[in-house]
């Protein structure tokens, strides 16, 4: 089986090593990262710049975005992989952050390109990854796993792993969830510079949940839940367009 490994951290992330090391042994496993930290540019590409590739001792580098990475692998190198991977991670990609995400924005680049993708973060410490990296082990050639499996994954879409921040034992299960709504707050901080300029920070601080629904993953990855959603590409508001249809 051909993996195709990606990231939005960069090639020096603990996650992408992480992730490599989980399917070593089990298949053909190529690499390609950004060559620096990309995260939260959703699916961005590089158009008005070149694109350089290179090899390094931990895989290819791209000097561009989550996305140029799978564009590199199918379109540059030409290799067509089985399964894409995207991550671990380096933080939650629950509710509507996954609308900013690399990581998951990767995935369904995969997608675009007619392959199966999976998205994998960890929420939290990551002296919690060698847990995170046993349950990605188990959900994937575990019996039935996404691996081994195949129909399990989603037609045009993308599998979206979100792994809570617990040793293994602490770990409670899994489970299917839908997108939630997470709010920040204090999303912007401003600062002044020497010479009396402002300057903002973006980030913010999650606020308190507003639900104790286990099925919404946010709700699910808080109560000590591994949380799987499947995400699609396809936008379209298909309520309202029949709504707006039938006022003509």
């Amino acid at each position: 089986m051909k993996f195709l490994v990606v990231n939005d951290d960069g090639i020096t992330a603990p996650g992408l090593a992480a992730l490599k090391e989980v399917l070593e042994g089990r298949g053909e496993v190529v690499v390609i990262a950004p060559q620096d930290q990309h995260s939260g540019m959703s699916h961005a590409i590089t158009l008005y710049q070149p694109i350089r590739l290179r090899k390094q001792e931990q895989g290819y580098t791209v000097t561009g975005t989550p996305a140029d990475c799978v564009k590199m692998a199918v379109h540059g190198l030409g290799y067509k992989p089985d399964l894409i991977l995207s991550g671990i991670n380096n933080g939650a990609n629950l509710g509507m952050d996954v609308l900013y995400s690399g990581t998951v924005a990767a995935a369904l680049e995969g997608v675009l390109n007619g392959i199966p993708s999976i998205a994998v973060s960890l929420c939290g410490a990551l002296e919690f990854l060698p847990s995170a990296t046993q349950i990605l082990e188990e959900l994937l050639f575990a019996e039935p796993g996404f691996v081994n499996k195949p129909e399990l994954m989603p037609q045009g879409g993308v599998i979206n792993i979100n792994i809570p921040a617990l040793p293994r034992e602490n770990i409670r299960g899994v489970l299917f969830t839908s997108l939630g709504v997470r709010r920040y707050e204090g999303i912007l901080d401003r600062r002044s510079d020497p010479r009396g300029g402002c300057y903002y920070w973006l980030g913010g601080t999650p606020g308190i949940l507003e639900s104790d629904d286990l099925d919404i993953d946010l709700v699910a990855v808080d109560q000590g839940y591994v949380s799987i959603t499947p995400l699609k590409l396809d936008l379209t508001y298909y309520e309202e367009l029949e709504r707006l249809r039938k006022q003509k």
